[in-house]
């Protein structure tokens, strides 16, 4: 089992720290998102990671071993700039970028058509990258990124420029990846995406870790505020209880609604309350899981 350890890794820029004691671990078989605001300090971690730069204190280490110029031929990075040579054709340079990662020629060749018809981009092959979209230009991006079997996998935003459909499509190869036992790193501010994907996760500020760990674990810690009820018949008891300040309305229809509760509104007391009610057919009464996107707004803020 392979894994990516950090260990109290920091880097300064002058007077800026711009990553302060970041210690982490992805391990194969598992993705582990890093999460923050713009300006975080993701980025400086990437390239740490990357050994594009390097860390003034502590230490990264990719199999027990310090990375270095060894650890990025075993490295896929797809960077959130496009970094592709746009007058050159895609199939030319993705058979030189395999070939740099020390892939054999025909193998390169019939892993390229395989991913390109995979991404269903298989007749731009022979187009340089400036005549394909933003869209497509990313599908070879990811291409490049994933061709020579990488152990490890960054990936910095992989999903810009995608439509839905695409982007489920890039979700469903990065899921087998992770089932291939590669680890993967993946930086992303669509918390929908993570939630779906992520195992752990790492959420950076001002180049420190707020909260990290097991997604699972870290989603228990947050109270549980949000109530989705289902029902038919009248329900005058929640107007009542929103007018006290109780409860309040986030979202509602003729036969349901979603409330947040306040610190004194206990749901078994709430539901006690809602089935002495005459003429209300309770359908649904379930205490919502805190969504990712709400955890990082309530902890990037509180920092």
């Amino acid at each position: 089992m392979g894994s990516l350890v950090l260990r109290d890794v920091t880097k300064r820029f002058g007077q800026i720290t711009a990553a302060s004691d970041i210690s982490l671990r992805a391990d194969s078989g598992r993705i582990l998102g890093l999460l923050g605001p713009n300006g975080a300090g993701k980025t400086t971690v990437i390239r740490i990671i990357a050994n594009i730069l390097t860390a003034d204190e502590g230490s990264v280490t990719l199999n027990e071993h310090e990375v270095g110029a060894w650890s990025q031929e075993q490295m896929g990075y797809l960077p959130e700039e496009r970094g592709l040579y746009k007058k050159i054709k895609v199939q030319d340079q993705l058979r030189y970028l395999a070939q740099l990662k020390g892939m054999p020629r025909m193998e390169a060749m019939d892993q390229i058509q395989y991913w390109l018809d995979r991404l269903g981009i298989e007749k731009w092959g022979a187009r340089k990258v400036q005549d394909l979209s933003k869209g497509m230009q990313q599908k070879v991006q990811f291409i490049a990124t994933i061709l020579a079997h990488p152990k490890l996998i960054i990936l910095d935003e992989p999903f810009s420029g995608l439509d839905p459909v695409n982007s489920e499509l890039l979700c469903d190869i990065i899921a087998e990846l992770k089932e291939n036992g590669r680890i993967i790193l993946l930086a992303s501010h669509r918390m929908d995406q993570v939630e779906k994907l992520c195992d752990d996760i790492c959420l950076i500020a001002k180049g420190k870790i707020l909260l990290s760990g097991d997604l699972r674990e870290v989603k228990r810690r947050f109270k549980r505020e949000k109530l989705a009820l289902e029902y038919t018949g009248s329900l005058r008891l929640l107007d009542e209880l929103e007018k006290k300040g109780t409860i309040q309305y986030l979202e509602r229809s003729e036969d349901g609604c979603i409330l947040h509760l306040s610190d004194g509104c206990h749901p078994r007391d709430l539901l006690e309350q809602l089935l002495l009610v005459d003429g209300l057919e309770l359908f649904r009464f379930e205490l919502l899981q805190p969504t990712l996107n709400e955890i990082f707004i309530q902890t990037v803020g509180d920092s």
